[in-house]
């Protein structure tokens, strides 16, 4: 089940904001939790610094900062929150909308309506962590004047080489800046370390063989899937690279 939205309502009439407490307590999921309430966008602001909060229902019209340009401050925040603007005159539905706002209602509001708002910014804030979890999901390769997304799920090495890092997949090879040390820390998980110059994405491993004679480590290497080229498993990484193996 969805988790109620955690919600600020900003309104100068305390008949509007005592109806709107009504209204949600009426909804069903996601539903809504009221955190706070304001008087005003001066007041809003205050609150929206301390964070935690999922959705903002304001009025347009209000004495000192409006609506509008509370929204606008709004934006440059870190992870802001949906915004539905709630007020009497449809006039403004254009400017809202192009300040991002997931609905529009005009007053008097009705339950259905802004049970449909609810859900609206329910998907709006999904899609927000989605694009989030991507995000940290995926190195950013600069080559060239050019910037590509590559997922980490399609890495199958990283090497270094020099003062960067070569970064395999199955279909190219590219170059990034940074260091391995990073990425075994932030992707234990993900990456096991097999040499002092390379980490191998764990799926990846198929399998572990001889190279070409001698019995010393140094003479093992990794068969990944999706590539010919083996990778060198180094003696000192030998057993953590089996035990790799066995969980892969």
């Amino acid at each position: 089940m969805s988790t109620p939205l955690r919600t600020l309502i900003v309104d100068d009439e305390s008949l509007a904001r005592s109806r709107l407490r009504t209204l949600l307590g009426d909804c069903s999921a996601p539903g809504a939790t009221v955190v706070a309430d304001a008087a005003d966008g001066e007041q809003a602001l205050r609150l929206l610094d301390q964070g935690g909060l999922d959705l903002v229902l304001v009025d347009i019209h209000m004495p000192g900062i409006d609506g509008i340009e509370m929204i606008r401050t709004l934006r440059h925040m870190s992870h802001a929150p949906a915004v539905v603007f709630v007020t009497a005159h449809a006039a403004h539905a254009v400017t809202a909308f192009e300040l991002e706002a997931v609905d529009y209602l005009t007053k008097p509001v009705r339950a259905e309506r802004l049970q449909q708002a609810l859900q609206k910014a329910q998907r709006f804030l999904n899609e927000r962590r989605g694009q989030e979890v991507e995000a940290k999901d995926t190195l950013l390769i600069q080559d060239r004047g050019r910037a590509e997304r590559v997922p980490l799920s399609e890495v199958l090495y990283l090497k270094s080489e020099l003062k960067y890092l070569t970064v395999r997949t199955a279909l190219r090879s590219h170059i990034l800046d940074g260091s391995l040390a990073d990425f075994e820390e932030r992707y234990p998980k993900r990456f096991v370390r097999v040499h002092r110059n390379a980490l191998v994405a764990r799926a990846a491993i198929r399998a572990l063989e001889k190279h070409d004679g001698g019995d010393e480590a140094e003479g093992w290497v990794l068969r990944l899937h999706g590539i010919a080229e083996p990778v060198l498993v180094s003696r000192r990484q030998l057993s953590v690279v089996r035990d790799a193996l066995k969980e892969a």
